[in-house]
């Protein structure tokens, strides 16, 4: 009985928070993911190993979703499909795993976060490089027009980068305020570019170069999101890092309805719509356009809320 007192408890050390966490991860991606990250702890592999593993199966996973009705006669597309789907779960599984071996080992490192935003990315851009080829195959219109899809999937590239992005920044300043410094990955873009000048590009070349796109990442979040950052200097020159618990609790109590919207733009929602338009309505190109309608609503509609209850919490510094 201790014994699986003592998993459970591992496990629950393993998420970041029960705040922030969706239902279907608790139910499926965490416990898988917990399984990946308890092997990998006993042979040695390292969270970054595991979160590039996730990059080159996710990459393969678009490259099914190219193949189609108008393939060569001997592939069975739909199967190929089916495939993709496995290997985008698969990919997902150690994008969980990658983050709970950090938490597990405490192995945590900037590049270990930039790789596991980018390897995101990745799977994204396989994924919209397989649908642009698969439509410029199968639709009338887009063999007519192939520029169209092309410009379609950048803009919905570049929309989605922004929707990930933000989606995890509104989660970081949640952890902050429920666990402090050393529960959150939040940063400040003046404080990374002070340690990016410092730097010397011949002696430092790899570490400089990751922190310089870090400190971009960081600076582009911190501009679409003034209110937050004033509230942030008003709680610096009043409180330094000792935030009192009932300001805390009070923060916590607004951000977290809106955790539900991080999650939408996470990868649960985009892979379910991604799915329905391969395998089910058999028009990739409605993806695309669900992204860029429905989760930038979303995206929209969450930064408005946190914009404003920021605001509001900053007037009481005034």
């Amino acid at each position: 009985m201790s014994d699986l007192k003592e998993k459970k408890q591992g496990f629950k050390d393993s998420l970041k928070s029960m705040d922030t966490e969706e239902t279907f991860d608790l139910i499926f991606y965490r416990p898988i993911g917990y399984m990946w990250a308890l092997l990998a702890k006993k042979f040695g592999i390292t969270p970054n190993a595991i979160t590039i593993a996730s990059i080159f199966i996710g990459i393969a996973a678009g490259v099914c979703f190219f193949f189609n009705e108008n393939c060569s006669p001997w592939i069975n597309f739909f199967w190929w499909n089916i495939i993709g789907v496995v290997l985008l779960v698969w990919a997902d599984s150690f994008d969980s795993a990658d983050g709970q071996l950090a938490r597990m080992t405490k192995q945590y490192s900037r590049l270990g976060r930039i790789l596991d935003g980018l390897s995101g990315d990745f799977w994204f851009a396989a994924i919209y490089v397989g649908i642009c080829l698969r439509e410029n195959m199968t639709s009338e219109f887009f063999m007519a027009h192939r520029w169209v899809i092309w410009v379609v999937a950048v803009s919905t590239g570049i929309i989605h980068g922004i929707q990930a992005s933000m989606a995890d920044y509104y989660r970081q300043f949640h952890l902050y305020f429920l666990k402090g410094e050393n529960g959150s990955e939040l940063e400040r873009a003046d404080l990374l570019r002070e340690k990016l000048n410092s730097l010397s590009w011949g002696r430092n070349f790899g570490q400089k170069i990751v922190l310089f796109f870090y400190t971009n990442y960081t600076l582009n979040q911190e501009k679409r999101t003034p209110n937050m950052q004033k509230l942030r200097s008003k709680l610096r020159e009043r409180y330094g890092n000792a935030i009192p618990q009932d300001f805390r609790d009070r923060f916590r109590t607004k951000s977290k309805p809106l955790m539900k919207y991080t999650n939408i733009l996470s990868f649960n929602t985009r892979t379910f719509a991604l799915f329905a338009a391969i395998l089910i309505f058999r028009m990739p190109w409605l993806y695309f356009v669900f992204e860029l309608t429905v989760l930038n609503g979303v995206l929209i509609y969450m930064m408005w809320r946190h914009e404003r209850f920021c605001k509001e919490f900053t007037k009481e510094f005034n």
